[in-house]
């Protein structure tokens, strides 16, 4: 069962640039679909970007292609999100996941008969 864990959150002004990591315990790390979700208080979470297992393809949600850029580091088992031209309304809780489903726009990723895993989530604010 994976571990993950978000760091790299903070505050930042709009227009401005922020990275987000999530170290795992993945010995395999090419083996794990992973994403990046992110959830408003009240809101419902949604799903951010993906980068798939193995490929290493990566997809994005409308609401941040251009802007946001989903990386992994293999040898040190790391999943990144930079995140540039930030807008107030990207202030929210961004979480990392390992094989869990991730929908972006009309299409399905990360779909795998394994267990989904969570971090505990990093809070990412633009004033």
């Amino acid at each position: 069962h994976v571990q993950l864990v978000e760091s790299g959150g903070g505050t930042v002004e709009a227009g401005g640039s922020l990275r987000v990591s999530c170290t795992t315990s993945a010995v395999t790390f090419d083996n794990y679909c992973m994403a990046w979700f992110r959830q408003a208080s009240g809101k419902e979470r949604e799903g951010v970007a993906a980068i798939r297992r193995y490929s290493g393809t990566t997809f994005y949600a409308d609401s941040v292609k251009g802007r946001f850029t989903i990386s992994r580091d293999l040898a040190n088992s790391t999943l990144y999100l930079q995140m540039n031209s930030l807008k107030p309304e990207d202030t929210v809780m961004y979480y990392c996941a390992a094989n869990v489903p991730i929908q972006l726009g009309a299409v399905k990723y990360c779909q795998t008969a394994r267990e989904g895993t969570w971090g505990q989530g990093t809070q990412v604010t633009v004033s």
